[in-house]
């Protein structure tokens, strides 16, 4: 079976994920955090590529733009909410938050946010100064309203899921910058790459990273007149399996980097803070996983032993 993109596609995740590096990648996200003019720039980079043009609701080549797209942001670790803007709602950037603890990545930026909840209820936000923290540094506090009626569920469908594409490039770039490592580094006379524990632990990662796009892509293709209940399990599972991914290949990262994996002079540790937001949130993977309970059981999860879903 052919996975591959379509070469437009192909030929526009190259164009943008050059576009994007040039900003500087994680290091110049790393300057972000205290020089604002970086995310600017990083907005206007989007801009020149036709990101905000792209119509992900209502065409099939768009949104594979769209992910590819997403995907080049987590690889360069991007400071910009370009899924939020992606799905903005009468300009209102949109964010999946947690009512219990709303927080949003870039919420500080200037421009209206609408947030909304894992069961589509909508809320409009109140977003505070930033916080500085280590993890996530560009998250910010939020005060949220009362539910103030829905979004489309199929709206929360698609924010899960150009998430994981932004999850991905991130994995992707950290086991590319690990894999690079184990080469280069020399220890007892011979590349860590020739240790037969560090290449079994590098293979996992990878095939865990290959398995990740294959999902992503499978998530994207699936038939849009599939039951709504059906298209928000794929979402789910998907948005698990990159936060599972993650967590896999930045500690087998951080294990091969030792210390220097810790150290902001090194991508990793810049990728790895900037992903937190989207590994934590709206909902961690433990509560993820329970979310998923009820779609098993009532059969909207599918499985290879699942009863045909009529589309």
């Amino acid at each position: 079976m052919n996975t591959e993109l379509p070469q437009d596609i192909s030929d526009f995740a190259a164009v943008s994920a050059k576009r994007l590096a040039r900003l500087g990648g994680p290091q110049a996200t790393l300057r972000a955090e205290r020089d604002d003019s970086v995310r600017n720039a990083a907005g206007d980079a989007l801009r020149e590529v036709g990101a905000f043009e792209l119509d992900v609701r209502s065409g099939s080549d768009d949104l594979l733009a769209a992910a590819v797209l997403c995907q080049s942001a987590g690889a360069t670790a991007l400071p910009y909410p370009l899924v939020e803007e992606l799905l903005a709602i009468d300009g209102a950037r949109l964010s999946l938050v947690d009512p219990r603890a709303p927080r949003i990545d870039h919420g500080d930026l200037p421009g209206r946010w609408v947030a909304a909840d894992l069961d589509a209820n909508r809320y409009r936000v109140q977003p505070a100064s930033r916080t500085g923290a280590k993890l996530g540094p560009f998250l910010v506090p939020a005060t949220l309203s009362a539910p103030d009626g829905t979004v489309p569920t199929a709206d929360v469908n698609l924010h899960l899921v150009l998430g994981s594409w932004r999850i991905l490039g991130a994995v992707q770039q950290a086991l590319h910058i690990t894999t690079e490592h184990v080469r280069a580094r020399v220890q007892f006379g011979k590349p860590l790459a020739d240790f037969q524990a560090v290449r079994f632990a590098v293979a996992d990662a990878a095939v865990a990273v290959r398995g990740l796009h294959e999902l992503a892509k499978y998530t994207l293709c699936r038939p849009e007149t599939l039951p709504v209940q059906v298209l928000s399990a794929d979402a789910l599972v998907l948005r698990l399996k990159a936060a599972d991914t993650a967590r896999q290949v930045l500690r087998t990262a951080h294990q091969l980097l030792g210390a220097l994996g810790f150290c902001d002079e090194s991508d990793v540790s810049v990728l790895d803070r900037h992903t937190q937001p989207l590994l934590r949130l709206p909902l961690g993977p433990e509560a993820l996983s329970l979310r998923l309970v009820p779609d098993v059981r009532d059969g909207d999860l599918e499985t290879l032993f699942s009863r045909r879903v009529p589309a």
